[in-house]
């Protein structure tokens, strides 16, 4: 049990809420009807609070700012992500509650009960203050119930004034169908009040060690197995648009006035310059323009809700036996091979959070990951430990091509024990010798000698070894060099800028210099490399 709330309280604040979130996630998903029926609250919330928990894990070493304690530089941490990976209405409303949190816990030497009280009040008006026109019965009610029975505990017990939030919490998302018939018809409580109940439960837990007992929502009511995804909003405005902007508070507040008179569900939150701005329209191109004219707007998604559907069901829960396999592809050729092999596919250079979503979106208990580049490898190894946090129990086969990763996947067998499947797996990799043909883009002193410009490298497993002038004559010389050390399969990949009848060539060049090796050539569609050659 804790008496003041430390940083690595709100760590794992922060991670057991996640998870919550993520178990409850399709629950979530199905309570929402405000005001007409959509799926992706619960969804929302999940992303919004895993790039919080990214932002949080990424940030380990770096120190608090002149002036903040340790745990209101977590807090700031977890706000920040919260507001860069915020998605729908709600997600940016929580980033706004946790913003509001972490500024009044910032400065303050400890976090006893009236501080959690005065915290979760500050959050409550940040929240209702970033919304242009609040709606009772949603969860900014709840936010300022869980305030209002915080500060009526009247303690410095850090556990009473938290049981006490989320217990108020509770009392109002029960009484929210009273609030919005729309509710009241489907026999549902409000969906983002759920979910921050979820994460204020999950703060009593951290807190007293302790799990509150609380009844489960009431089912949603039968509908449609096809509705347009919508949390919040009148049905007369079809867009959903949403982008992060760079610009002052002056012309924030010019911006808001311009979004209000365009569509509804305006929601405009912001951290130290940048602010994630949220709304309804039927005119897409005039919420992006007010955006240009206001700042800077980036990472601007368009939503239009009559191409949505509600999810058939919600991510599955972790399988004890379940096994799956995420592998990072760069190329649509690439991706087709992989699909085709029963991985699930990540496009390239993903995020952790990205990877963590692919591990989770497998519904398995134990995923290995195949990076297929160096750069990638440590993003894959923070979302494995991310997700063990969840259950899941996962291991990085460090691949650096995709020619590794095909040869990884081709000796997988489940009926071997995980751990002896993804010993087989890296030993395949790692018999599979890699290479790569492409264009020098400036002049360097290389292994092989200087190159100029235009000259065409012959990398194997990451070292130049020969420069040429003539594509064809290089990846033939290079396969060569590679068999002179022996193999008995060759894997060809062809690259997107690749000319036509390379592989082709390649092909009958070993089948007359190397007649017992057998050779494999795939269109792969990878940018720069017009050729990855894999030899086994």
């Amino acid at each position: 049990m804790l008496e003041t709330l430390d940083a690595a309280a709100v760590r794992r604040w922060c991670a057991s809420g996640l998870a919550a979130l993520q178990r409850h996630q399709g629950e979530i998903d199905d309570l929402n009807v405000y005001p007409v029926p959509d799926g992706d609250t619960g969804t929302n919330l999940v992303l919004t609070l895993t790039s919080a928990q990214q932002a949080l894990a990424m940030d380990l070493e770096t120190l608090p700012e002149d002036g903040h304690t340790p745990h209101g530089h977590a807090l700031r941490l977890m706000a920040r992500g919260a507001l860069l990976g915020a998605r729908g209405n709600s997600g940016v409303i929580l980033s706004q509650i946790l913003r509001g949190f972490a500024d009044a816990l910032a400065a303050a030497p400890a976090v006893r009960g009236r501080q959690l009280a005065a915290a979760l009040a500050d959050a409550a008006t940040a929240a209702y203050a970033a919304v242009a026109h609040p709606v009772e019965g949603t969860l900014l009610t709840v936010v300022a119930a869980a305030a209002r029975a915080a500060e009526q505990a009247d303690t410095d017990d850090l556990r009473a004034v938290a049981r006490a939030a989320a217990g108020g919490a509770a009392r109002a998302l029960a009484r929210t169908p009273e609030q919005l018939p729309a509710l009241a018809r489907a026999g549902v409580v409000d969906a983002g009040g759920r979910g921050l109940c979820l994460l204020l439960d999950a703060l009593v837990e951290v807190v007293t060690g302790e799990s509150p007992a609380r009844p489960a929502p009431a089912p949603p009511a039968v509908r449609p197995p096809a509705t347009a995804v919508r949390e919040t909003g009148s049905p007369a405005y079809a867009y959903e648009v949403q982008y992060l902007l760079d610009a002052t508070d002056e012309a924030v507040a010019r911006l808001r006035g311009e979004l209000d008179g365009l569509g509804d569900s305006l929601v405009i939150v912001g951290d130290g310059g940048t602010w994630n701005v949220h709304v309804h329209v039927n005119d897409v191109g005039a919420a992006v323009e007010a955006g240009v004219v206001a700042g800077r707007p980036h990472r601007i998604t368009v939503t239009r809700f009559a191409d949505q559907v509600a999810p058939a069901a919600p991510l599955p829960s972790p399988l004890p036996d379940g096994r799956a396999a995420v592998v990072v592809a760069t190329g649509a050729g690439i991706a087709e091979l992989f699909a085709a092999e029963g991985a699930t596919v990540v496009p390239a250079n993903p995020s952790t959070g990205e990877l963590l979503d692919a591990i989770r979106a497998t519904g398995a208990a134990r995923v290995v990951v195949l990076p297929n580049d160096p750069n990638t490898q440590s993003v894959a190894s923070a979302a494995a430990r991310e997700a063990h946090r969840l259950g899941v129990k996962v291991s990085v086969v460090p691949t650096r091509s995709p020619v590794q990763a095909l040869a990884a996947l081709a000796v997988r067998d489940p009926k071997r024990r995980f751990e002896d499947d993804v010993i087989a797996m890296a030993e395949a990799a790692g018999a599979c010798r890699y290479a790569e043909v492409c264009h020098a883009s400036k002049e360097a002193l290389t292994v092989a000698g200087p190159c100029r410009p235009g000259d065409v490298l012959a990398l194997v497993e990451g070292e130049v070894h020969l420069i040429g002038a003539d594509l064809l004559d290089t990846c033939t010389a290079m396969v060569d060099r590679m068999l002179g050390g022996g193999g008995e399969l060759v894997t060809l990949l062809c690259g997107a800028d690749a000319p036509a009848g390379l592989a082709d060539r390649v092909r009958e060049h070993v089948e007359r210099s190397w007649p017992f090796v057998e050779v494999q050539a795939y269109e792969g569609g990878q940018p720069h490399y017009p050729l990855l050659v894999g030899v086994e």
